[in-house]
Order: structure tokens, then C-alpha cells, then sequence
């Protein structure tokens, strides 16, 4: 029997992909279904390479639609000079309708309201995109936040080892992307993690790491080569880095080895409008000072330090068997 669980909300993406990869491969991960979101690439990009991996990699795993706006601003552009201009690398895709991953006639948040329902005490959501489809399953059901085993996310930055955000001074994309939709399932009375910036951008797999998992991981090592090649030129043109950042994959690797990571309890607001929107910032449980803003707001466990090493070695382990 599976230790976890999980639906994968995401919006694929290169590192999207890294992590599906990790999940599909790690033994105590049971992928439950995948659901697409806008973010990367438009709900149609990011849904047909939710399929293509899927049908790659998990054939037996849905896929299900998601949300292709904000709830509340307009959706962002692509980003073909991050992702390339098919979202996965530029890498060669099959025709449309030669994917070969299972299309789920139903929208992303009544998939996860249906599974949720189904496994009460067991589903794990981890979600590495914009958190619009969650926060539609909970506007539509909101007893589902009582029957997750839990929510762990990619997204935000709280300023740790100088770390701030990765769109703006303040923010990082996936809430930037909605802000509405985080700064309501931060509100959810939910056991809820986040992983952002401050231990993703510790967590590099440079140039050697990356030639390694291709040269030791048969197939799946060349895949995560080939994916990682625009990525891998967009890191080292924008931040002089000979290697790539690790976001969603940190994810995964927290669900699995959680004490690879050092968190700090407390509420989370989102800045919602203005100069810094999408800005995260935590109140500390520690801090005495009353604020209603934050108080009587849930704790969330937010990640504020990593074992990097330890993480690259669990990804290599998962990738390269045998």
C-alpha cells in the first residue's frame, strides 16, 4: 500500500515535469491523477503536456482540465524564453491526438473535490502552479478541507537567506500569478506546507548533476537532459547559474523526506493588490504581537531552510535505480 497518496495540480513546465518524473518513480508516491492549471503556458499548452507526461511516463493517470485564468486579474503571457515555446523544453511532442495520456471529462476542481471525497484522510494535493483550481474546489466544497491528508505547495518567498522573489522584488510567479486564490487556501483549515524560493534556490542541480542523471538514468536520464536544455540556458543567461534551480521537485522531495527540511510555523497572508502584490509574508507563531490580519488565520509550516545535498541525492536515487 502507497504512503502517499497524491493529486498533482501543475502547470507543466520544465521543472513541472522534473517532478512528475520524481513522483512517478518514487515508491511510496501512488499518483492519483494530475490536474492542469494556466501558469507556464496556457491552460491548452500546460493541459496537452500534462497529457503527453502522463501518457509517457503514468498512462494510467487522468488528467483533468483546470482553470485557465486568475480568479479575479487576467492571465499571464507564456514563457517561451523559460520554457521553451511548447512549454517542455522545445522538445519534440507527439501529434495532439497521439499523446496518449487519458483526458477526465470532468474540470480540475471537481476532480479533486470527486478523489478527495473518495480517500477521505488520504489525499495529498500537491500543487507547483497557480492555486486557482484549489481554491475553486473549495469555494465549491468546502468540506474537503477537513478530509485532505494534506496540501503541500511551491510558491512564495519569505525573504530567507536573501532570498525575496522571482517576478517582482516581492514576489514569486505562482502566487504572483493569483494571489487571490493563495491568500485563500492559506485561509483553509487544512494541514498545509509551503516550499518557495528560500530552499528551491538553494537547491541546484548544476551542469555536472544534470550530465550525471543523463549519463546513470537510462531513458529517464536523457528525458530529464533533453527537457532541461532551454531551462538550463535561461538559468545561466539570467542569473550567470551553470545548472538549474530546483522548485517543484523540492515539493516532492518534502512530501517524502520532510526532515530534509527546516520549517517556521505561523499564518501566511498574501499581498493582494498594490506595489508588491503577490508578496507572502508569515507571522510567526513566536510573535506575541497581536495583528487581525493574521491572527485566527491557520498555521502553515513554512520551509525557511534545506538539506540540499540530501535533496539531489534523493532525486538521483529515485531517477537512477538499480
Amino acid at each position: 500500500m502507497s504512503k502517499h497518496k497524491v493529486i498533482y495540480d501543475t502547470d507543466p513546465g520544465v521543472d513541472d515535469a522534473m517532478a512528475l518524473l520524481f513522483q512517478v518513480r518514487h515508491p511510496d508516491i501512488e499518483l492519483l491523477g494530475v490536474t492542469s492549471v494556466f501558469g507556464n503556458g496556457t491552460i491548452e499548452t500546460t493541459t496537452r503536456n500534462a497529457l503527453y507526461l502522463t501518457g509517457k511516463f503514468a498512462p494510467h493517470v487522468p488528467v483533468a482540465r483546470g482553470a485557465g485564468a486568475p480568479l479575479v486579474r487576467e492571465a499571464p503571457g507564456p514563457l517561451p524564453f523559460i520554457h521553451g515555446h511548447n512549454g517542455v523544453g522545445d522538445i519534440a511532442l507527439p501529434a495532439d491526438d497521439q499523446l496518449g495520456g487519458t483526458l477526465d471529462p470532468r474540470p480540475a476542481h471537481r476532480f479533486i473535490i470527486d478523489t478527495v471525497r473518495a480517500h477521505p484522510g488520504e489525499v495529498t494535493l500537491l500543487a507547483v502552479g497557480p492555486m486557482t483550481n484549489l481554491a475553486l474546489a473549495l469555494a465549491e466544497a468546502p468540506d474537503i478541507a477537513g478530509l485532505v491528508k494534506q496540501v503541500v505547495i511551491m510558491g512564495g518567498a519569505f525573504g530567507f537567506h536573501g532570498i525575496l522573489g522571482n517576478v517582482s522584488p516581492a514576489a514569486e510567479a505562482n502566487i504572483f500569478n493569483d494571489p487571490h486564490a493563495a491568500d485563500q487556501i492559506f485561509n483553509a483549515a487544512w494541514p498545509l506546507a509551503i516550499v518557495g524560493l528560500d530552499v528551491t534556490e538553494r537547491t541546484i542541480m548544476n551542469a555536472a548533476y544534470l550530465a550525471d542523471l543523463r549519463d546513470a538514468g537510462a531513458a529517464d536520464g536523457q528525458f530529464l537532459w533533453d527537457v532541461s536544455r532551454v531551462y538550463h540556458a535561461f538559468h545561466l543567461s539570467s542569473e550567470g547559474l551553470d545548472g538549474i534551480f530546483t522548485h517543484d521537485a523540492s515539493a516532492v522531495a518534502y512530501l517524502v523526506r520532510p526532515d530534509l527540511y527546516t520549517t517556521r510555523s505561523g499564518p501566511v497572508r498574501v499581498l493582494t493588490d498594490g506595489l508588491a502584490i503577490g508578496q507572502t509574508i508569515q507571522k510567526p507563531s513566536t510573535m506575541p504581537v497581536p495583528n487581525p490580519a493574521w491572527d485566527g488565520r491557520p498555521a502553515i509550516s513554512v520551509c525557511i531552510d534545506v538539506n540540499a545535498p540530501g535533496v539531489l541525492d534523493l532525486y538521483r536515487a529515485t531517477i537512477v535505480r538499480g
